[in-house]
């Protein structure tokens, strides 16, 4: 495809250096027609009710950890971002009385201070892990739920993250939302500097990334202020540790879940339809799971709105 230069920032590679027409043709679906995309090895399914939509979404943690025996262990990576499943399938997991202690779990993210060169404490408002503990895992009663040691968190340092992905558990699924710059976890574009600074970068250099330190594109950090930080732009760290495409390609199962709270009507529509076509590009890191086999956007009908010019 030939690349325009971005709108937002022309320091950065993203969805808005993509060709016009296939902006268009996004913009012109409706949600019948978003409905219609699956093919194999990539499913949509429409949910109705917010209700159904995150029961259905806590019900992938709770087949992940049914799966899971001590000779066989299996976990499920999962997001801040939605986080209204959380508490769900604690409650699920207590009410059933499940033994989840041979389940994992990995974090998909958190957030990196450069003064430090670590990731922020848990004390910090912001901080993934702590959402993690307190929304689900502190919330499931201590003879059921897993020990510490089977909770993966991302660090500064990732190489223990890294090797927990090789270490003999099979990770069933990788729940993930899509943010405003069309990434999941924090796999954003990349800046356009150094060999990427006039050439775009390839497939083959995206999906070569592992579990790393990035730099934020300026829209995440919008996002994130917007969605968890009442909009003040300024106590949103600019730096993440992110699990990375070739981790990513390690679960069987990539699940979206899309309920019109993160990314716009246009976002919601143009990352579904490059998967649908087989159309990957790195100035849209979500359109890569083209190329995995296995993968399910879950959407909220209510949320998906519309691309039509409305004034307000």
């Amino acid at each position: 495809m030939k690349l325009r230069t971005s709108s937002i920032s022309p320091d950065w590679w993203d969805y808005t250096c993509l060709p016009k027409d296939l902006v268009e043709e996004a913009a012109r679906l409706t949600p019948r027609d978003i409905a219609k995309l699956s093919r194999p090895g990539f499913r949509v399914v429409m949910y109705d009710t917010l209700e159904d939509f995150y029961l259905a979404e806590a019900l992938e943690y709770i087949d992940a950890w049914k799966q899971s025996t001590a000779d066989n262990p299996v976990g499920i990576c999962g997001p801040i971002g939605p986080t209204e499943q959380l508490p769900l399938v604690a409650r699920l997991v207590n009410e059933l009385g499940l033994d989840v202690r041979s389940g994992h779990f990995w974090g998909m993210d958190e957030w990196f201070d450069p003064a430090t060169g670590k990731e922020v404490p848990v004390t910090h408002p912001l901080s993934f892990e702590k959402a993690d503990r307190e929304m689900l895992f502190n919330r499931i009663a201590k003879k059921q739920r897993m020990p510490d040691a089977h909770l993966h968190f991302p660090k500064a340092d990732t190489r223990a993250y890294r090797a927990s992905w090789d270490a003999g558990v099979r990770c069933a699924v990788m729940q993930g939302g899509q943010g405003d710059v069309k990434h999941w976890a924090f796999n954003d574009p990349l800046p356009r500097r150094g060999k990427f600074k006039s050439v775009a970068p390839k497939v083959a250099d995206y999906r070569a990334l592992t579990t790393r330190v990035v730099e934020l594109h300026p829209l995440t950090i919008a996002q994130n202020a917007r969605t968890s930080g009442g909009g003040n732009i300024s106590m949103v760290p600019t730096m993440a540790i992110t699990v990375g495409p070739v981790e990513t390609w390690k679960a069987e199962k990539v699940s979206i879940w899309q309920a019109g709270c993160h990314d716009n009507p246009f976002g919601q529509r143009l990352t579904a339809l490059m998967i649908s076509k087989g159309i990957a590009d790195p100035c849209v890191p979500m359109s890569l799971l083209a190329d995995h086999l296995n993968v399910q956007f879950n959407y909220y009908r209510g949320g998906l709105g519309s691309c039509a010019v409305e004034m307000h």
